[in-house]
């Protein structure tokens, strides 16, 4: 009974498997062109692909927390990848998505409650809190591997914006959540290290974290300057600042587009 326990508590969710399904038939629309409205199917095929790696990324770190000590896990249904199931469902799926809508910024939410109590080691509650971001990492070397490969030849024009577009985001959040901002991932890496004290007059501002890193980013200057650094860093992996800008402008589908994107040609 226990072994049939476990195995449920880690199937895959069917919501998870509708996710990845509307993504993968989306970017199938897009790579032929099948869609009558490109700017639709890229939207969902980013949004969808957005949510698979914010799904990632919490099971990331439930797993982490599993091997590390945390067997509620499993129990709080966090294995099954289903972001319905998420402790804060508004601060892992809403907000990122709305982040990405209004200003193309990949920034991760928290999610999973981890009982940290039955953790022993700092070392194992940096690496739990390590594990999310390092999803996005991966997720960014998979979305411009094809970049750094040269390996484009054959790839549709509106399939490379997307992707482009979809790197931008898993870098920016690989970036934003390895700040070491209280209520952020990078925080939690180094929150084991600090002495009790700094944690306890640290700890009243972990839930406005998140909110104050967006807000700064509505700042022009601080905007500009953090963008400059994901463009040279996106430069540096072979994507143009022109292809992930005509991403971000395709999936903004129902603003005007930008006739230097060449959309409708």
């Amino acid at each position: 009974m226990a072994t049939l326990s476990a195995r449920s508590e880690r199937r895959i969710s069917p919501v998870f498997l509708g996710i990845a399904a509307v993504t993968a038939v989306t970017g199938w629309a897009t790579w032929t062109d099948f869609a009558e409205q490109p700017g639709l199917a890229v939207f969902l095929f980013v949004t969808g692909a957005w949510i698979v790696s914010l799904c990632l990324h919490e099971y990331a770190h439930a797993r982490t927390a599993l091997h590390s000590g945390d067997i509620t896990v499993g129990a709080k249904g966090y294995l099954t990848l289903n972001p319905l199931k998420y402790t804060h469902a508004l601060l892992s799926i809403v907000l990122p998505v709305l982040f990405v809508i209004l200003g193309g910024i990949g920034l991760p939410g928290g999610a999973v409650f981890i009982e940290r109590s039955r953790i022993r080691g700092r070392w194992k509650h940096s690496l739990i809190s390590a594990a999310g971001p390092l999803t996005n990492v991966l997720f960014a070397v998979v979305c411009t591997a094809p970049f750094w490969l040269d390996a484009l030849d054959g790839v549709p024009r509106d399939f490379r914006y997307a992707l482009a577009f979809l790197a931008l985001l898993q870098v920016t959040a690989a970036i934003l959540n390895f700040l070491p901002v209280p209520g952020l991932d990078g925080y939690g890496v180094i929150e084991p290290w600090l002495s009790h004290g700094v944690r306890r007059q640290v700890e009243p501002f972990a839930p406005f974290g998140l909110l104050f890193v967006f807000a700064l980013l509505w700042v022009p200057s601080i905007n500009g300057v953090f963008f400059d650094a994901i463009y040279a860093l996106l430069e540096g992996l072979g994507i143009s600042e022109f292809d992930s800008y005509c991403g971000r402008d395709l999936y903004r589908f129902w603003q005007e587009a930008n006739p230097v994107c060449g959309f409708g040609s």
